[in-house]
Parts: C-alpha cells; structure tokens; sequence
C-alpha cells in the first residue's frame, strides 16, 4: 500500500488561527506534519507572507479552500495565488441547496462548467470537494453521479467521511467509484450516524482511528494519483491540538501515512 504524506486542513484549526496564525503553522509542522490546506482565510497575512513561513517551516500548500472558485468572479483571484504558492489545483465547493435536487443540480453544474474552463485556460486543474448532500440518492442514482452527467470534467476531491453519508453509503465502496477522478482526498473519523435530535453537520468527530471508520480499508482504497491525505477534524471531541497530535500518531504508527516525526 502506496504511504502518503500527512497534511493538515486548517479549518480544523480556525479559531486558533484567530489568536496565533503563525503559531498554528509552527504546531503543524512540530508535530510532524509535511503540508497544509488553507481555509477560511489568512488572518491578516499576505499570500506571499504564509507562504514564507511554510518555506521556513517545511511545510506545502497541497490545495486550497482559499478562495474557493465557487463562481467565475471567484477565479481571478485564487488563480492570483495559486500562482504565488506554485499551486496546479484549485477547488470548489457547494452548500446542499445546490443538490437539492434535480434543477439545482444542473444549475450547480452549470456554474461549474464555466468555472472549469477558466481554471483550465490557465493551466490548472479544478477539483471539487463534496459534503454528504452530493451522496445523497435520487431516483436511485448518487446525486454526484447525476451531476456528472452535466459536469463531466470536474476532478474531486474526495472527503470519504462524508461521502459515507452517515451510513447510508461504504466510502471504501465510493472511493473505488470515483476513483479515475480522485486527484486528492481528505478524511475524518466519528460516528457513523448523528446523535438523536443534532442536525447531521453535527455528528461527532473524534481523533483518527478513534471512531468508528475503516481507516486502514480507505486509505488502501485511494487511488495511486493522490500523494497526500489531508486530515481534517472540523470539530473534535477532545482539545483540536490533541487531537490532530493523536490523528498524526495513528496514521504514523499504523503506517497509513508518514510526516517528518
């Protein structure tokens, strides 16, 4: 089995990055983790600053939710960076209104299209990274399987704790689905199924290898392509920085992934 290197999203690390950006950088790569995913911004560094600090701290940019291309008036900018962080991806992603269903999906796709030949006139690949609502079924059919009769060329990036669908799905099983089409992934682990009486977003998130995912049969399952496995936790059971210090151990220990430790 293909080991991959170890990356952080950090959104899992938000509110942090609030108080001490740089700070959360330096505890990524103290850890022993090898890259990062932005997200939710910059906390007040330029482009050109953190990726300064990532150079300092050995620390790449794998991809970016930052900005996401959501729309065309989105692109100009994240092609901005991408191009100062050396990047060949950016990402989109979409809310369930935009799954919702048949009519959304295809005005989903049809946003995406024009999205993509932006990315691609530029030389970079578009990939997009899914929540549960795009595993849901219509019909029948995955809606990711129905959008991609609209949206032939996205590349995904697949997050395989949501593409489980609390249940409902085996993300082994969807890996090996979309597999000619995975150029990254991230994964979580939890609780297979939300707590009686909390929204589905809420389902428990624990440390890797703490809950109640086939970590070892997803990541065998990843396609050889994908160089790296992102870890996100967007909540945690316990404290974030432990838990992402536990996640780094149980990758490591179990040989499922590798960083610098």
């Amino acid at each position: 089995m293909k080991k991959r290197k170890l990356a952080v999203e950090l959104y899992s690390l938000r509110e942090a990055s609030e108080q001490d950006f740089p700070g959360v950088l330096k505890f990524v790569a103290d850890t022993g983790y090898l890259g990062v995913e932005p997200a939710a911004g910059l906390y007040g560094l330029s482009p050109r600053e953190f990726k300064h600090i990532l150079d300092d701290l050995g620390l790449e940019v794998k991809t970016t939710h930052f900005p996401y291309c959501r729309k065309a008036a989105d692109v100009s900018e994240a092609l901005d960076i991408a191009h100062e962080w050396g990047m060949k991806s950016l990402c989109c992603g979409y809310g369930r209104v935009d799954f919702q269903d048949l009519d959304a999906i295809r005005r989903t796709a049809d946003q995406v299209n024009e999205v993509y030949e932006l990315v691609h006139k530029a030389g970079l690949t578009l990939i997009q990274h899914n929540h549960y609502w795009e595993f849901e079924r219509l019909d029948g059919r995955l809606k990711y399987d129905i959008y991609l009769d609209y949206c032939p060329n996205i590349r995904f990036q697949l997050d395989a704790f949501w593409a489980a669908n609390f249940g409902a799905e085996d993300p082994v099983a969807m890996i090996k689905h979309f597999a000619d089409r995975i150029d990254s992934i991230h994964i979580k682990d939890g609780d297979i199924r939300p707590l009686p009486g909390t929204e589905p977003g809420d389902v428990p998130l624990h440390p890797l290898g703490d809950g109640q995912f086939d970590l070892p049969g997803i990541v065998a399952a990843i396609p050889d392509r994908v160089d790296d496995i992102i870890v996100e936790l967007d909540r945690c059971s316990i404290e974030m920085h432990e838990g992402l210090i536990r996640s780094y151990r149980y990758m490591t220990e179990n040989g499922l992934g590798y960083g610098s430790k």
